[in-house]
């Protein structure tokens, strides 16, 4: 039964996030080019270490089960969209990309120990390296550009990933799917310290 709401529940949002994004596939180059909704929504797709960091987000909901299954990817873009806008407004924040690496290590870790702390304290964990991620969006904005747009797309990419990890998690049902998720958590956790120490 649980799973049913959960898929059912997934499923509505990535219908919608589907219908938001499709008046952009009727668009020419322009928008992307002048950084609006498109290139919002490329900007974290094409950043592997954006991509892990998201996808360990669901993976860890997952283990943790609900509430969390679904604070935490809510939890996730809002905190980022306001990192978002310190990067467009240039305040000062140090070690972006450290902040960055470090959230693929300690999210992939949590989900490789299946950790299961308080909701508040891994909304906390999760709500901090998600500023690290907007930040970078933020800043990473082409100049001319829509600054609602850009930062819709980031936020509903991110929502997707979040979903592709809680997608992936629910294999943790069965042993082997649950020897797998965690696997994938120490390969996050390893991609993350290579990007860390330099290595990637």
């Amino acid at each position: 039964m649980a799973w049913n709401k959960y898929g059912a529940v997934g499923a509505m949002v990535w219908l919608l996030a589907v219908v938001a994004a499709e008046p952009v596939l009727g668009h020419t180059g322009e928008e992307h080019g002048a950084g609006g909704f498109s290139s919002g929504f490329m900007h974290p797709l094409l950043g592997p270490d954006h991509v892990i960091a998201m996808v360990a987000v669901g993976l860890w909901g997952v283990f943790l089960g609900a509430p969390a299954i679904w604070v935490l990817p809510i939890v996730f873009p809002l905190v980022m969209a306001l990192g978002g806008v310190f990067g467009m407004i240039e305040v000062p924040l140090p070690s972006v990309e450290t902040g960055i690496a470090l959230s693929a290590v300690v999210l992939g870790l949590c989900v490789a120990f299946a950790a299961k702390p308080p909701l508040w304290a891994a909304a906390l964990i999760v709500g901090t390296f998600a500023i690290f991620h907007g930040y970078a969006h933020g800043a990473e904005m082409p100049v001319a550009s829509d600054a609602v747009s850009y930062a819709l797309g980031f936020v509903i990419a991110t929502g997707l990933l979040h979903l592709c990890g809680i997608a992936f998690g629910h294999l943790a049902r069965w042993p082997a799917g649950r020897v797998a998720v965690r696997m994938a958590g120490i390969l996050i956790a390893v991609i993350g310290g290579a990007y860390l120490t330099g290595v990637a």
